[in-house]
């Protein structure tokens, strides 16, 4: 199912005016805070009715302002996760699950199902207020699912999470992405999060739509670094586990050649997703010899952008994806860095944290 989105409305002092449209998976709403996103998300749900303009779910339309169509939120089967879980405190983790399905027409999943994804069994008996704040969110997006969303709705949902939390709680996320058969748009500011969960990208800024396309795409756009903040500038290639080594590293499989990191949790064959941070990037004009740096990829310079200080963003093509390397505008001169050139990309194995690692 397609959702499309064509909106326009305004605040004092901010204008929202966006059009785009997703498919099923995940969609990431990307910008930072006061940027939109919110207000495109509560759009979706209802919960806002915009100045102008249509928001269609295949071929049910649930806003049109030419027409004065608004249907209401509880007839949008729209699924709303939040950033704070929002469950009933006074029933427990199955009543509270069950009450998704209360109001829903019958779902494409079952409650078995659902309880088994999320990993939510050991959990049916208690209330809302004996569980960590990752089970909560995980109780909330079960009950999401089970009132038989057509598009389902995250805004920030590990906002509020610590990182021990964040990282219980993403490979259900993940889990979720490869069984769902819906749009999902994700609302989060988080690089890291975008990086391993989204399949698509809509970059905002200040109400509009600054980049669109895949993670990939947006993420290694050397324009967009000042957007994303020069500390989070990376790009994200994918993999494929190939071998586990007897001292504790995973070789993997890209499509430049092969990397190794220490021991990824995977399965032989496993397609998995890395952000590698553009710090973190390297670059030599011969192979390097004598030097502890196991990966070595074979790069071409793509394209090539200088800022307003010391610094500088190569965007290197490695095999069939893209790469970032965030170095000196010195260090691109003495190399001699020009689009085109032959080079090679040196990256630290430890470097890449277990959080930028991700199903495929």
């Amino acid at each position: 199912m397609t959702l499309c989105v064509a909106l326009s409305h305004t605040y004092p002092g901010f204008t929202l005016d966006v059009t785009f449209e997703v498919n099923a998976r995940v969609t990431a709403l990307f910008g930072p805070s006061g940027s939109g996103k919110s207000t495109i998300i509560n759009a979706v749900a209802g919960l806002l009715r915009p100045d102008a303009g249509q928001i269609k779910a295949g071929a049910h339309v649930l806003t049109d302002t030419n027409h004065r169509i608004n249907v209401p939120p509880h007839l949008r089967r729209v699924g709303y996760v939040f950033q704070d879980a929002r469950l009933f405190p006074h029933l427990t983790v199955q009543q509270n699950l069950a009450f998704g399905g209360w109001f829903a027409p019958k779902s494409n999943v079952s409650f078995g199902e659902v309880v088994a994804m999320l990993g939510l069994n050991p959990l049916l008996t208690r209330r809302p207020g004996t569980l960590s704040g990752g089970e909560r969110q995980r109780v909330a997006i079960g009950r999401a699912l089970l009132a038989n969303p057509q598009i389902l709705l995250m805004d920030e949902p590990l906002a509020a999470l610590d990182e021990g939390r964040k990282a219980e709680i993403l490979p259900y996320l993940e889990h979720l992405r490869d069984r769902a058969e819906m749009p999902i748009l994700y609302v989060s500011h988080s690089v890291a999060e975008v990086a391993r969960l989204a399949s698509s990208v809509i970059m905002l800024q200040a109400g509009k739509i600054l980049r669109s396309g895949t993670v990939a795409e947006v993420f290694s756009d050397p324009s967009l670094v000042t957007s994303l903040g020069v500390r989070d500038a990376g790009s994200v290639i994918e993999a494929v586990v190939a071998a586990q080594d007897d001292d504790g590293l995973t070789r993997l499989e890209t499509s430049a050649g092969p990397i190794w990191l220490p021991r990824v949790s995977a399965s032989i064959g496993t397609r998995i997703r890395i952000r590698i941070a553009a710090q973190d990037v390297m670059l030599a004009l011969a192979r390097p010899q004598g030097m502890s740096a196991l990966n070595i990829l074979p790069a071409t310079v793509a394209a090539l952008r200088s800022g307003d200080g010391p610094g500088a963003i190569v965007q290197l093509q490695v095999g069939k994806d893209l790469l970032l390397a965030r170095i000196t505008r010195r260090s691109a001169t003495t190399l001699g860095l020009a689009v085109g050139k032959e080079i090679f990309a040196v990256l630290k194995s430890v470097a890449v944290a277990r959080g930028d690692i991700g199903g495929g």
